[in-house]
């Protein structure tokens, strides 16, 4: 039989404001709650689903080569080409899970959080402290502090930091951490470093070299364009030889050409960081939408990718400038992600004016969130904040 899963060519960078499947009308500004569907990998998807009813339809070997070239695909364009450190789990608060089970933390010791931190990134945490005696050590800005600053400063001041836990980008409104520096001072203090690329990966590149992270986790149903229920979890080498994962799936064995799994032993992990690899995730509807994703970003770029979209929010930024609004932006934002600042008593009139007009955003508790997706184009941010500001009290 030939190949069963379903690859249709990527699009072309011309195409991409029409390549996603919404209605008309919408102006999607909620990319970082989760991207669209891509209309090809979308009709890929459904081209699959009629095939499964063929019970012949899917040899095991060809699902095996499937599942190691989405993972290979996923190093290539995101990890620096470490196929070895990525495993594959269904969500962000698996992969922070596995870390908080791993990473050595004592009574009396800190792990470092942001305030308001995703609690993907945090629930796993504030267990794990319970359970051993340990406290968090929260980041909390300072007036005209960036979120960077007030990490570095939250590091100095707070003893025995074991583990720091963090983002790219706020999700709330976009913004950015310096890595680089954050990490440094991390590893100075001999700490481990965990970070949730939920909000970025795919659009903000990842520095393994100059981070050092133990793990890093992201979702794939946001900026790498695919699905809910497969996620992404990096181990740095020591927890890809050393590291016990949350549960014992026979997916991250190694059974030998026979497939036996002895009473006396069981058979060794697969290589790297596979023996994270969970459970029930790689199915093959999972795969096709994921892979389609990747190859699609991919096929654009990253950097492409994050220019666009940049574009589109310093057109944001310019047209409240134009207006005098200047305190309605959010500084210090990464491309793809910002917050509209309007004042507390404006923001469920904003909100109803967005959703009156079909501009779709998140509400926050300080600023209305706006994630563009490749479908937005800067010449709409006008329009944006024109509703914004005609919006009625």
């Amino acid at each position: 039989m030939p190949d069963p899963f379903p690859s249709p060519p990527p699009l072309q960078w011309a195409q991409r404001s029409a390549a996603f499947a919404l209605p008309p009308g919408v102006m999607y500004l909620d990319g970082a709650a989760k991207s669209p569907r891509l209309r090809h990998t979308l009709d890929a998807a459904h081209t699959l689903l009629e095939a499964e009813v063929d019970p012949r339809w899917l040899p095991y070997a060809s699902f095996l080569r499937h599942l190691e070239a989405t993972r290979t695909l996923a190093a290539n364009l995101l990890f620096e080409a470490d196929v070895d450190g990525l495993a594959m789990v269904p969500s962000a608060a698996h992969g922070v899970a596995t870390a908080a089970r791993n990473l050595p933390l004592q009574r009396g010791e800190h792990v470092l959080v942001l305030d308001g931190q995703f609690p993907s990134n945090l629930l796993a945490w504030q267990q794990r402290c319970s359970e051993v005696g340990a406290q968090l050590a929260v980041v909390k800005p300072r007036e005209g502090e960036s979120i960077t600053v007030a990490v570095l400063r939250t590091l100095a001041d707070t003893p025995r930091v074991t583990i720091a836990a963090l983002p790219h980008c706020h999700w709330h409104d976009g913004q950015l951490l310096d890595l680089d520096a954050i990490a440094a001072a991390v590893h100075d203090r001999h700490a481990a470093l965990v970070l949730d690329l939920s909000q970025s990966l795919g659009v903000l590149p990842v520095q393994l070299t100059h981070w050092q992270p133990d793990f890093i986790v992201s979702v794939g149903y946001k900026w790498l364009l695919g699905i809910s229920g497969l996620a992404w979890l990096w181990a740095s080498p020591r927890w890809r030889c050393e590291g016990v994962p949350l549960e014992q799936h026979w997916g991250a064995r190694d059974p030998g050409p026979d497939w036996v799994y002895p009473m006396d032993a069981a058979p060794p992990y697969l290589p790297g960081a596979r023996r994270f690899d969970a459970g029930g995730v790689a199915d093959p509807l999972r795969l096709a939408m994921t892979c389609g994703g990747l190859a699609q970003l991919e096929a654009w770029g990253l950097e492409r990718v994050a220019a666009a979209l940049g574009e589109v929010t310093n057109a944001l930024d310019a047209a409240l400038e134009a207006r005098g609004l200047s305190a309605w932006k959010t500084a210090g934002h990464a491309p793809h992600l910002t917050g509209l600042r309007v004042p507390a008593d404006r923001l469920d009139a904003v909100a109803a004016a967005f959703a009156e007009r079909g501009i779709m955003c998140s509400r926050k508790p300080a600023c209305l969130r706006l994630a563009p997706c490749l479908a937005v184009e800067a010449g709409q941010m006008e329009e944006v904040v024109e509703v914004a500001v005609k919006a009625r009290l």
